[in-house]
């Protein structure tokens, strides 16, 4: 049973760019917020993005406009009952998601598949919330999610074999590059990547050298595109916080704890590279290193 229509919750970073691809890709979109001031700046969020393409000679015109007349926006959650396949993306709070998921369990036909964009919190915990825990997967989209390749798709222990393949190929459909991934929090990048970051800010608290040194040693040593704390300006400094704890919870351990640097440059409100100060200041023409 193929997946022709979607359904995307939230249209933020995440759920605007998982829109785009998709109704690029042919697929018939609703997209959800939840209110109409929220709705509108994720549409303005989604139109720029399609208006960057064509500018850069990536997309026609007439392309981006076949694009956006495939996606309809809304406020209500009864807008997305007949989809094929429905999206969360929403904020990283298992409560927030379990009550969405149970809002559209009473509303969605028996066949619709339910999937989450987490990249921390485990499916499971999402789909035991539901009438339907074979027909729930994880779809872990990355950051710009028009640009990233690479999407993890995850199964629990109750998904069924048919929701997994059809949520496989959905992702290829999208022409992005799937892989299998079993539910723990993390899943196969995250699990990796943030013990990295968070080491990496540990190193720095321990003197072991500067900021820009450790930055430049893990581009020149190992041929990483950018440094850990780059990368962390560019994740958010908060979400690897929030990230990090979830983790921590699940596991117990060490390497996923947040160290108190990290914690100190949240609540100063330097969150990365979206507000213009993180590890780095971003307001100039190369980004320089902030205090820490």
């Amino acid at each position: 049973m193929k997946i022709e229509n979607v359904g995307v919750v939230g249209c933020g970073l995440m759920g605007s760019g998982i829109a785009e691809v998709a109704a690029k890709a042919g697929f018939d979109v609703v997209v959800r917020e939840i209110n109409e001031e929220v709705l509108e700046g994720g549409k303005g969020r989604l139109r720029k993005s399609l208006d960057r393409v064509v500018d850069k000679g990536r997309l026609s015109a007439e392309d981006r406009d076949a694009t956006w007349d495939r996606i309809a926006f809304t406020t209500s959650v009864a807008d997305l009952a007949d989809r094929d396949l429905v999206i969360e993306a929403i904020v990283e709070n298992l409560d927030a998601k379990n009550e969405l998921f149970v809002a559209l369990d009473g509303l969605c036909g028996p066949d619709t598949i339910f999937a989450s964009n987490t990249s921390s919190l485990t499916i499971t915990d999402m789909a035991a919330a539901t009438e339907r825990p074979d027909r729930f997967v994880g779809l872990h989209f990355f950051n710009p999610v028009p640009v990233m390749k690479l999407v993890e798709v995850v199964r629990t222990i109750a998904t069924g074999e048919e929701t997994f393949q059809r949520a496989f190929e959905f992702a290829r459909g999208l022409g992005k590059t799937p892989i299998a991934a079993k539910d723990n929090s993390g899943f196969v990048v995250n699990l990796l990547l943030v013990p990295y970051m968070l080491d990496a800010i540990r190193q720095l608290e321990r003197g072991v050298a500067s900021m820009e040194d450790i930055d430049q040693g893990m581009v020149l040593g190992c041929g990483y595109p950018m440094g850990p704390f780059t990368l962390c300006d560019f994740v958010g400094i908060d979400t690897l916080h929030q990230i990090s704890e979830i983790m921590f919870d699940e596991y117990r351990e060490e390497r996923y704890a947040p160290p108190p640097l990290l914690k100190r440059i949240v609540a100063m409100g330097r969150y990365g590279r979206k507000v213009g100060r993180g590890f780095y200041d971003w307001s100039g023409e190369r980004p320089e290193p902030l205090p820490v």
